[in-house]
């Protein structure tokens, strides 16, 4: 008994002394870890060198952003570009009495070493009277600068002198579509023949907004002759979906074997809402350019820009977005043609701009960007009630294969008073507000 108690009293004196230890264990290593954790780690500051890629370190949500462009600097980014202008010659404007217009071109093609440009063309005993007076149009007043035109085309051998060669598709006799107006055209190159899309008006631009589908003419040259091909081609959204009204500016491009057409729908506008209007761009796709053409479900796939500017880019698809949306003049790109991210942000875009893109029809996988075009100008009138437009040519570094730092630059710089000029009314008054 005296043994069995004696060796109970002593397995219990280690098993505190084993404990007591423990417990000194567990608080030298706790002190240790208090100590460890207050012990501030080493501030990590934004290099002076632009890293190529993403830092491992805490960043600003800007910082942040930085990175997802395609690159960091923007005069290292192939999505951006300073755009620059030249005044084509070898049209005429009737000495500029708004009777005459040329707008909307399409993209210029090259074939057999001759450019080939489509575009809108009225030529009226008198100058648009407006929308807003759409009911008052007859067969010889048009409404808008659109009303009573014709599709017309043009040649050159270097993109700035042009000569007018005449009509591509006219009007057609009523009541067949586009008998008031054919607009908007754009091309494309499908298995060695050529197929111009465009806007068929069957009534005055205004009188329900621009109420119009989309027609599409064929030919075998790019002279013609054209022949109908089909009406509605990209059919009305349904009654309550956002393009139930329109679908304006087609610009087909052939990406991953089919044919890819963009347009364009303005919403929350027509008839009875006409001041707080939104545009987006849809896609439909087709195998046969006469169609038919799925639209794709996620459309719209772009918010912002007034109308379709798209062209293969590396892999992917490359758009301008001008004027309209809260990302306007944002040069925008998407792997798949479809989920668009912001590239670069762009200032002085062309207006309706059409660039030559050699492979927009090559399916080549690679595109390589576009460094020239064609564009319009709406207020080449000094005299509102003789509104017209002019076509013009832009060029830009939007390319793989060019590299040219004077479009790179950040910084373009006008006189005085040309800010001036846009001067709101009220202070105008020398005495201010």
């Amino acid at each position: 008994m005296q043994v069995h108690s004696f060796l109970k009293r002593s397995t219990l004196s280690l098993f505190a002394v084993a404990s007591l230890i423990a417990c000194s264990d567990q608080k030298t290593e706790a002190k240790s870890a208090s100590t460890e954790d207050s012990t501030p780690k080493e501030h990590q500051v934004f290099p002076h060198k632009m890293p190529s890629e993403k830092p491992d370190m805490p960043l600003s949500a800007a910082a942040e952003r930085m990175f997802n462009y395609p690159t960091p600097r923007v005069q290292d980014n192939e999505l951006f570009s300073q755009f620059k202008y030249t005044e084509l010659k070898g049209f005429d404007y009737n000495n500029g009495d708004g009777t005459v217009s040329r707008r909307d071109p399409s993209r210029p093609i090259l074939v057999d070493g001759k450019y080939y440009l489509y575009y809108t063309k009225r030529d009226t005993k008198v100058p648009p009277i407006g929308w807003d007076r759409a009911n008052e149009a007859t067969d010889e007043i048009p409404s808008t600068d659109w009303d009573l035109c014709d599709i017309w085309y043009a040649t050159s051998e270097d993109g700035t002198t042009w000569k007018e060669e005449g009509i591509a598709v006219g009007r057609p006799e009523k009541p067949k579509a586009g008998w008031r107006s054919v607009a908007t055209p754009d091309i494309l190159i499908w298995k060695g023949k050529y197929y111009l899309y465009y806007q068929a008006f069957n009534e005055p631009s205004g009188l329900r907004g621009d109420w119009c589908p989309v027609s599409v003419s064929y030919a075998d040259s790019p002279s013609g002759p054209w022949t109908h091909g089909g009406d509605s081609v990209i059919p009305f959204g349904k009654k309550g979906e956002w393009d139930q009204d329109a679908t304006h500016d087609p610009q087909p491009i052939v990406y991953k074997g089919k044919i890819h057409l963009y347009y364009k729908a303005a919403y929350n506008k027509w008839p009875d809402i006409r001041d707080k209007y939104a545009v987006g761009h849809g896609l439909a796709i087709a195998t046969d350019p006469l169609g038919p053409f799925e639209k794709h479900p996620l459309n719209p796939v772009m918010t912002s820009g007034h109308e379709t500017t798209y062209f293969p880019f590396k892999e992917g698809v490359a758009t301008l977005a001008i004027k309209d949306g809260n990302e306007r003049y944002t040069m925008q790109y998407a792997k798949d043609g479809v989920n668009f991210e912001i590239a670069s942000v762009v200032s002085l875009a062309p207006t309706a701009a059409a660039p030559f893109a050699a492979d927009a029809f090559t399916d080549s996988g690679d595109g390589r960007g576009v460094s020239w075009g064609l564009c319009h100008f709406t207020n080449a009138s000094n005299t509102p009630k003789k509104g017209y437009s002019i076509l013009a040519r832009f060029d830009c570094d939007l390319s793989l294969d060019v590299d040219d730092p004077s479009y790179k630059k950040t910084g373009v710089w006008h006189k005085p008073e040309v800010y001036f000029a846009q001067a709101p009314k009220q202070n105008k008054n020398p005495e201010g507000r």
